[in-house]
């Protein structure tokens, strides 16, 4: 891992101490520079943004969710209940930048369905409310605003989605999310095919809830670059050497993972392995409004369950960052 994309451990700029022994001396994290590479842009944010600003209280979920239906109600009962319509989405939007600045997010990969992207019933401003909010809370973060479309989505009509928003050169990535498999991988090729061909960062959920074959056809069907979740990935070895030889990046998500009964815990989160094999990772919050937890914390239930040494996760840290600035060079 570390001849792939190992900087060095050194400090982040302006902290007394260095990220690595931060973790060590169990000191906060959240001054640190990070990334946070795989977040939904209405569930982003926190818990108690919300609640400060609703004045409603938020019964946080302890217990895994029994299934994707499972997690959904959770988050329409204590989540949308007071947050419902375009001003409620807004106000979950503000509430992920404004987390975004609090732990100090200098990447911010967001992704957004077209349907939010439609609902003020101009994308163009919604692009300007979109870089009003970040200005506001997080002027200095490299923004990477992404295209994700449900695996249910009818082919064409996905990629009717992509070349809508293309004009507009706004969006730096494409994913595909939700149930994954919904429909054969080799439907979506025009899409990947026309967005590789506009030089976007190609992505899609795989292996979340599938097996490690199913991530290696999505690489190789699609050309991707990247992985979100992958985790079956860990399974065969021959499939963590594919993805360490041809340089996919696994864009992890720990507590989501372990909240939907994908992982055990984080001592046996898989991510140890990925990194012996000399896959890249990254480590993200993917819905931090439901899983409750931030990066920072990500970090540090990695490091105090055992499973990663402080100066691999400042490696992973690290790494996180530079895919950033590569990616701010593409948009």
């Amino acid at each position: 891992f570390c001849s792939l994309q190992c900087g060095g451990s050194e400090g982040a700029e302006g902290m007394e101490i260095s990220f690595a022994e931060a973790l060590e001396k169990h000191k906060p994290l959240e001054e640190y520079p990070k990334s946070d590479l795989h977040v939904h842009a209405g569930r982003g944010g926190s818990q108690e943004f919300i609640m400060e600003r609703t004045g409603k209280r938020i019964k946080s979920r302890c217990s895994p969710f029994m299934s994707l239906e499972d997690m959904q109600l959770w988050f329409e009962e204590e989540i949308k209940s007071s947050c419902r319509g375009m001003e409620g989405y807004l106000l979950r939007l503000e509430g992920a930048f404004a987390r975004a600045a609090e732990e100090h997010i200098k990447v911010l990969c967001m992704e957004f369905g077209y349907g939010e992207l439609i609902q003020l019933g101009n994308i163009q401003d919604f692009i300007r409310l979109t870089e009003a909010l970040r200005k506001k809370y997080c002027p200095d973060t490299i923004f990477c605003p992404e295209l994700a479309i449900g695996w249910e989505c009818p082919a064409e009509e996905a990629l009717r989605q992509l070349e809508e928003l293309l004009p507009y050169h706004w969006i730096c990535s494409l994913d595909l999310c939700n149930r994954e498999l919904a429909q054969p991988v080799k439907n979506f090729v025009p899409l990947y095919r026309t967005a590789k061909e506009n030089g976007l960062c190609l992505r899609a959920h795989a292996g979340e809830f599938g097996t490690a074959e199913d991530v290696r056809e999505a690489v190789e069907v699609l050309e991707l670059d990247e992985v979100q979740h992958g985790i079956a990935a860990a399974a065969s070895p021959q499939t963590m050497y594919f993805l360490k030889d041809n340089h996919i990046c696994l864009n992890l998500c720990p507590t989501s993972n372990i909240m939907l009964g994908r992982s055990g815990d984080y001592k046996t989160y898989p991510i140890r392995l990925f990194y012996d094999y000399g896959v890249p990772v990254t480590i993200n919050t993917d819905d931090m409004l439901i899983f409750n937890s931030s990066v920072s914390r990500e970090y540090r239930m990695l490091y105090d369950s055992g499973c990663m040494k402080p100066e691999e996760l400042d490696t992973i840290r690290q790494f996180g960052l530079r895919k950033g600035l590569r990616m701010n060079l593409l948009i």
